[in-house]
């Protein structure tokens, strides 16, 4: 009888506080993407696009500016910096 009990311990213990650190992970991950919060972020990814398998490139928003960059094994390099300003909290 107590051993059954010990047993259902050691193997449900682990199990709920892994569940629980689990959905505290996930909450903190789907948070920032709930409706309602403001962005409190200074960049914002707009788009991304796959040019080859190490290459990709981006669009970034910053400071009002719209940015477009390469991405790749070598590093970031910025393409083309565009000086028009970019409205900041709404999708363009």
């Amino acid at each position: 009888m107590m051993w059954t009990y010990i047993l259902k311990l050691v193997v449900l213990l682990p199990l709920v506080c892994g569940l629980m650190i689990g959905c505290l992970y996930l909450w903190r991950k789907l948070e920032a993407r709930m409706p309602g919060k403001p962005s409190t972020r200074l960049i914002a990814v707009r788009e991304t696009m796959m040019i080859s398998p190490g290459l990709r490139l981006a669009v970034l928003d910053f400071e009002g500016k719209r940015l477009l960059v390469s991405v790749g094994r070598g590093g970031v390099n910025l393409i083309e910096k565009s000086d028009t300003r970019v409205p900041t909290g709404v999708d363009a």
